[in-house]
């Protein structure tokens, strides 16, 4: 029989090869394609074969850099009335995701996801304490203009009251099987606890729930949408149908390779220690709020780790790197998910892009690091930007176009102000 620590144990050694800090770096240049923007999230390419990059904006705006490097002034989508209110300084909440529907040429839909003011039919104890309902909502692009969206075609697809202002997820994507999946958070403020929250296992645990999910969901049945009759839940009566993988705290953000196995790769932001990235699988439990990263958690002492618990199952990172909130030989403190480069440039073939958000609360500091398999395991290295050495923005998210080759959102500023946020792409 084995024990909990020896389970533990075993988890710690069977990852661990995986989480190793390369002794290499690799040097890229970063190319302005985009100026004049307020805390860009994401860029996307729609599946139409016009090679436009369509860029978020958290502020709920949606904007197109076209293929010969114009970013147009008329957006694309305007919904900013439909945004909860920003704080300046820092906010969580806002515009999150965009995702072009796979047969977007013929039937014009895309879904965004987004925070809205908490609705009026909700609980009335959600009312005071709650922060805001977050909406996955169908949209379809004007018949006229195909750089404008339809503003009035909006069909909600789902709607979640949240907690608190952070920890929303709500990446989304669809896979090659057509479905959509989404990211969602685990509700919001520390350590899966508190108001809106299971207070015996927390939400990461809780498969009665959708929060601290990966969900799986058929956009093209049901009112409002289906759930495909393989996701790993359907049927179980203490499960919801939804949910294609759980343990997650806030992830923030994923991808699918486009590449090699397609596999989808996450980005989940820790708690105070560690930052970790996982390779997410139909059915998978990747440990909050049981583990953070490869190590035990415990949410009544979030900085003091548990020498073992009851892991068994439950899949661990591929990438894991100290959180600056507790050591200094640390990485960052917050990681945001990027993408497997299948662009031009062949050396780069299958290296994961990603960074952090800043090494520090107040200053910033951001990051970009790439990881490599190499024989099995994941090797994370460093990102050296060779015409900007002193490049230290606040890294808000990438983007990935329709050639595969990858770009970094940036911003100088911790809120979504200002207006003078970059986008750039990733070149050699």
């Amino acid at each position: 029989m084995i024990t909990k620590k020896a389970h533990a144990l075993v988890f710690s050694l069977i990852t661990y090869g995986f989480l190793t800090q390369a002794s290499w770096a690799l040097d890229v240049k970063l190319e302005a394609v985009a100026e004049g923007l307020t805390a860009p999230l994401i860029l996307v390419s729609p599946p139409d074969g016009t090679k436009r990059r369509f860029i978020v904006e958290q502020i709920g705006v949606i904007k197109i850099l076209t293929p010969d490097g114009k970013l147009l002034d008329e957006p694309f989508l305007n919904i900013r009335h439909k945004i909860a209110p920003l704080f300046a300084d820092f906010d969580e909440e806002g515009l999150y995701s965009l995702a072009f529907h796979p047969d977007y040429k013929s039937n014009g839909k895309f879904y965004v996801a987004y925070a809205g003011p908490i609705r009026g039919e909700a609980a009335y104890d959600k009312q005071f304490w709650y922060a805001h309902t977050n909406y996955v909502a169908e949209y379809r692009v004007s018949k006229d203009n195909p750089n404008k969206a339809d503003g009035q075609s909006e069909r909600i697809v789902m709607a979640n009251e949240w907690p608190q202002f952070n920890h929303n997820g709500h990446w989304m994507s669809f896979g090659r099987d057509g479905y959509l999946y989404i990211s969602m958070g685990d509700g919001g403020y520390a350590n899966d606890w508190g108001i809106g929250h299971n207070v015996v296992t927390g939400n990461g645990q809780d498969l009665g729930i959708l929060k601290g999910k990966i969900l799986r969901i058929d956009v093209n049945a049901g009112n409002p949408y289906g759930v495909p009759k393989d996701n790993p839940f359907v049927g179980k009566s203490d499960a919801l149908g939804e949910i294609w993988a759980y343990g997650f705290r806030n992830p923030w953000r994923c991808a699918f390779d486009r590449g090699g196995n397609h596999d989808l790769f996450c980005a989940d932001v820790g708690q105070n220690s560690f930052e970790e990235v996982d390779i997410v699988k139909k059915g998978g439990n990747y440990g909050w709020r049981v583990m953070e990263g490869t190590h035990c958690f415990d949410y009544v002492n979030p900085n003091k780790h548990l020498a073992s618990c009851n892991n068994a199952g439950m899949t661990a990172p591929i990438i894991e790197y100290n959180n600056c909130n507790v050591t200094e030989d640390c990485k960052g403190l917050s990681i945001i998910g990027g993408y497997v480069y299948r662009g031009k440039h062949k050396a780069w073939d299958g290296m994961y892009f990603f960074g952090d958000w800043s090494k520090s609360f107040a200053v910033r500091d951001g990051r970009l690091y790439v990881a490599a398999n190499k024989g099995g395991k994941w090797q994370m290295a460093d990102v050296r930007v060779t015409n900007m050495p002193k490049f230290n923005s606040y890294v808000l998210g990438f983007g990935e176009d329709a050639d595969g080759e990858l770009y970094v959102m940036a911003t100088d500023t911790r809120g979504p102000v200002g207006g003078l946020d970059k986008v750039y792409k990733i070149v050699p």
